[in-house]
């Protein structure tokens, strides 16, 4: 029997294995409230979290559609990261990509209907073949269940940044937080800095707590001070607070004056200090693959007398940096005029991109 409301605007299926509806605030006349009228309240209230319909098998969690039943998990930790924001390099990507590979991750789920967020002339469908068939994919955000048989398991949220109905999305997430058990909340990534390539990356972020503090600072992760702009998701980290979920943030420095499609030393980097923190085995920081791009790059600046001159500026304001974080009297060194002009015209071009991933 199919439920339908005055505008005959179709609510759900009443079946033996659910009903799909949000009752929150929703009269329901005739035949559909003689029916609701037989159930007590609290069999009512959150039933948008159970079955669609002709999507049996899954369940909604604010607006993201997961298998049923979950699995159990072992205090859960989140790795996400949010696309393109904090993404440079895609090194975030890269990181994600490879322990799906390790642990033989398992889709969980994913937004029911990303087009309430996302601008699809932004964030482009794909096209592809499939055994002579076109597919087209509709870019989203999903979650994965990696397994670990010695500590905590791992949640990987691979998220993208709303465009639309930011307020929803974030709930959404915290919902997904609460239902699931998480313990931790961590978001990892990358952002252009004025830092040269030929020493190690820095990486900075924060913690909610001084247990997550002490960690952070044995990986030698630098607390941020940053201030301004920011992405909605970053709310994320702020409800998490208020319910008790510890938070961390891991983001590598990548140069600015060089703008790679994918950054595997910053992806190196960032696994080296998942895998210190976390026990992981070593040889998942692919550290060759990293040196060989930034080895290649140090031969091309070799050839460009003006941008050796830009690596030779950032390479002593770097090292003044280092002395000055032991001796904190000691200032940095100043960049060049024409060193900050150059930067600030490679900032300006890359913030005009278009989004792509």
């Amino acid at each position: 029997m199919q439920l339908v409301n005055t505008n005959k605007a179709p609510l759900g299926v009443w079946t033996s294995f659910g009903v799909v509806f949000d009752t929150e605030g929703t009269t329901f006349p005739g035949t559909v409230q003689a029916i609701l009228g037989t159930l007590p309240a609290s069999d009512l209230r959150g039933l948008n979290k159970i079955h669609r319909p002709g999507k049996i098998g899954c369940m909604k969690i604010g607006a993201f559609e997961l298998v049923e039943p979950l699995p159990e998990m072992h205090e859960p930790h989140v790795l996400a990261i949010v696309r393109p924001w904090v993404n440079v390099g895609r090194v975030g990507t890269l990181v994600l990509a490879r322990l799906e590979r390790h642990f033989g991750a398992n889709t969980l789920g994913k937004l029911d209907r990303p087009g309430y967020f996302y601008d699809f002339t932004r964030y482009r469908p794909r096209s592809r073949f499939v055994e002579g068939r076109r597919e087209t994919l509709i870019p989203n955000s999903t979650i994965s269940l990696a397994r670990t048989e010695e500590s905590q398991d791992f949640l990987l949220f691979n998220l993208r940044e709303p465009h639309a109905h930011g307020e929803d999305y974030v709930d959404s997430i915290v919902e997904l937080l609460k239902t699931l058990g998480v313990t931790r909340y961590s978001l990892i990534g990358g952002m252009y800095d004025v830092v040269p390539h030929t020493r190690p990356l820095l990486v900075s972020g924060a913690s909610s707590t001084d247990k997550t503090a002490e960690e952070a600072k044995k990986a030698r992760v630098q607390e941020t001070t940053y201030q301004g702009p920011t992405s909605i998701t970053s709310l994320i980290t702020q409800e998490a607070r208020k319910l008790s979920i510890e938070h961390m943030s891991f983001v590598v420095h990548l140069p600015q004056y060089v703008q790679l499609d994918e950054d595997y030393a910053g992806a190196a980097r960032l696994m080296e200090l998942l895998c210190s923190m976390y026990g992981l085995p070593p040889h998942l920081v692919d550290q060759e693959r990293g040196q060989k791009q930034y080895g290649e790059l140090t031969a091309a600046v070799e050839r460009n007398p003006e941008l050796k001159a830009v690596l030779q500026q950032l390479e002593s304001q770097y090292d003044s940096r280092q002395v000055q974080s032991q001796e904190p009297t000691t200032p940095p060194t100043p960049l060049s005029p024409e060193v900050e002009k150059f930067l600030q015209e490679l900032g300006e071009r890359s913030d005009t991109d278009t989004e792509t991933e």
